[in-house]
This record gives structure tokens, C-alpha cells and sequence, in this order.
């Protein structure tokens, strides 16, 4: 416990941001460490002011305000990376207070979520290596908490942006470890979300069979969610049928299976663009590239237009790399009238150069 409440001491100084981009191996230790022991033993504290439900619901709240406004906006939507200035604070200064056990569980497990979420926004906008440091905070105080669960989805948050850094191989191991360690203890639909990862990463390794493995076990775990009568803690609830066929599409435009990839994209159900503008503008990029892939130029630059139609309200640099696969995609047609135009838009844009 005495880690995570020390950390925000250090976490606005200069060198706190310091240091080269992303490197897999800084997760190595946080992660064996939560693996082996994923919960403290007590998170009684005795401080000078006395932490009360008032203040947990608070920074729920904020968590729940971050969450919506990085769906529609991006992570540098100024509302989703006011996060970072709700840690610093609001948890900072809770953390040092006086709380029982039952109460600092939950204020450790509250400040975990606003740690990742502060990760996320860094991840989003390209800042890979503030994202690495709160990721890691976030499991840490996910661990003070008794919070397994939340652990697990910290990890599997932690797989996706190795994954997304070139490190497929460390996502797969990282995802095969969150579910074994949360198994038994995590809601099903938080295990399908680490499944869901975990088929993300084996595509990137060309691994066409475990890939489907894991999604048939991402598809079963959310059909047992359905029929689950437990609680399902809400920062899980954007993890539906319609996302994962929305990810489906992307695991097979990945293998470079675009009829599979299609078909997944006509399960999945419309997301409406004012609330999930983000996702909508990617998917439409993944869709593009699938469409392309399967050598229908026509119907992927119509996508390709709408998805820049849509990401040019949203301040993301991770929704902008989509656009630039899809623009890579356009190799093969690069002498043709449109395809240049629509590199100068994207260019003009978003800043997006293939």
C-alpha cells in the first residue's frame, strides 16, 4: 500500500515524464508482481482527515466523465485529459487520508480506474510513455484494493498498447496471464474483453487459428455475461456483441481474410457516431482496408472519406493510424486521380502521410 500512496508525491515532477517512448520490459516487474500476489493484505490507513462516500462517488463520477467524453472526443479532448488534474487533486490528497479497510478498497480500486483512465488518454494522443507509467500506477493501487478484476482489465489495457507498439508477442503473454490469474474471480464479460485482446494479438502474429480460439472464447464468456446475475462493475459495460464484431473485423482484415472481416462487420451493430465517434471513424477505416484488400477500390475510398469526415473531430493520434493503414492500403492504386486526392485530404486533414 505504501507504494501507491507515495507515488503521487512524484508523479507532476519533471523527470516523472522523462525518459525514452514505450518499452515493454518496464511492464516485466509490475506484472509478475500483481500475477504472483494481485491483492494486499489490508488498506486501513490512519491519516488527518477522514476519507467518506461523498469523496469515492466524487472521483466515480469523474471516471464516468472521462470515459464518455474520450469516446466522443479523443484522449486530448481537454474534458478526458482533465483526468490527470483529478488524480493529482482529488485521489492524491484521499490516498493520505484516514479510511478503513472496506473504504480504502475502494478508494485504492476508484483511483486505479482514474490511473488507467489517464493512461488511456495518453496512449490515445501518442504519449506512450506517460500512458506506460499510469498503467503500471494503476495496477499497483488495483492490487492495494483487493480489486482483481479491475487488475485483470488494467493488464489486458497494458497488452493492448504492446500490441499496438509492435509487441504482439508480450500482449498474447500478458492477456494468457490476466485471464489465468482472473479466472473464478472476474465478471465474465471483463474475462471476454481480455480474450478479445488476446485474438487481436494473435492476429497481428499471422496466427489464424489461435486468433479464432480466442474470439470463439470471447464470443462464449459474453454469452454467459448475458445470463449472469451478478453485478458487473460499469467501467466493462462498452464490451457488447457489437464491439466484438467490430474487433472481429479488425482480427481478420489483420490475418488479410477480408471476406471474413466483411462478414464480422455486418454482425456488428451501428454505433452512433455523436457518442462513439472514435470508434465509429476507425471502423470505418478497418472496413475501408478490408474492402480494399478484397480489391474493391470503389467501395473502400467512400469509407476511407467518411472515416475522415468523422476523426477530424476527434483529437486522437491511435484513430489517425488507422487512417494511415488504410492509406497504405492504397499502394496498389496509387497513379489513379482519387486515391491521390484523398491522400491530400488526409494530409490535409488529420496529418496523416502513408
Amino acid at each position: 500500500m505504501s507504494a501507491a500512496t507515495t507515488f503521487w508525491r512524484s508523479v507532476n515532477r519533471r523527470d516523472f515524464m522523462a525518459g525514452s517512448g514505450f518499452a515493454a520490459s518496464a511492464f516485466t516487474t509490475p506484472v509478475t508482481r500483481w500475477l504472483v500476489t494481485p491483492a494486499d493484505d489490508s488498506a486501513e490507513r490512519r491519516g488527518s482527515h477522514r476519507v467518506g462516500r461523498a469523496d469515492l462517488d466524487e472521483l466515480r463520477d469523474a471516471a464516468d466523465d472521462a470515459r464518455r467524453w474520450d469516446s466522443r472526443f479523443g484522449g486530448g479532448n481537454w474534458k478526458a485529459s482533465s483526468v490527470t488534474s483529478c488524480l493529482d487533486h482529488r485521489a492524491a490528497p484521499l490516498l493520505q487520508g484516514n479510511f478503513s479497510d472496506a473504504v480504502g478498497r475502494e478508494l485504492f480500486s476508484v483511483t486505479a480506474e482514474l490511473s488507467r483512465l489517464a493512461g488511456w488518454t495518453a496512449f490515445d494522443t501518442g504519449e506512450h510513455n506517460e500512458a506506460q507509467r499510469h498503467f503500471i500506477q494503476a495496477l499497483s493501487l488495483a492490487r492495494a484494493g483487493a480489486d482483481v478484476q479491475l487488475g485483470c482489465y488494467v493488464l489486458t489495457t497494458m497488452a493492448l498498447q504492446s500490441l499496438m507498439r509492435g509487441f504482439a508477442s508480450e500482449a498474447i503473454d500478458m492477456t494468457q496471464g490476466a485471464f489465468s490469474r482472473a479466472s473464478g474471480r472476474a465478471a465474465p464479460r471483463v474475462l471476454a474483453f481480455t480474450k478479445l485482446i488476446e485474438a487481436r494479438a494473435h492476429a497481428r502474429e499471422h496466427d489464424a487459428r489461435a486468433a479464432s480460439r480466442a474470439l470463439a472464447a470471447s464470443e462464449d464468456l459474453l454469452d454467459r455475461a448475458r445470463q449472469d446475475s451478478g453485478d458487473e462493475p460499469r467501467w466493462i459495460d462498452f464490451y457488447q456483441h457489437a464491439r466484438l464484431s467490430a474487433d472481429a473485423s479488425e482480427v481478420f482484415r489483420d490475418l488479410n481474410n477480408p471476406k471474413a472481416a466483411l462478414a464480422w462487420n455486418q454482425r456488428a451493430a451501428a454505433m452512433p457516431p455523436g457518442v462513439f465517434t472514435r470508434s465509429v471513424g476507425m471502423r470505418l477505416a478497418i472496413v475501408g482496408t478490408a474492402h480494399l484488400q478484397a480489391r474493391d477500390l470503389d467501395h473502400g475510398l467512400r469509407l476511407g472519406h467518411r472515416s475522415v469526415d468523422i476523426l477530424a473531430r476527434v483529437q486522437s493520434s491511435r484513430a489517425k493510424d488507422y487512417v494511415r493503414e488504410f492509406s497504405t492500403a492504397l499502394g496498389p492504386w496509387w497513379r489513379e486521380p482519387a486515391v491521390r486526392e484523398f491522400a491530400q485530404r488526409a494530409r490535409r486533414e488529420l496529418d496523416v502521410i502513408a
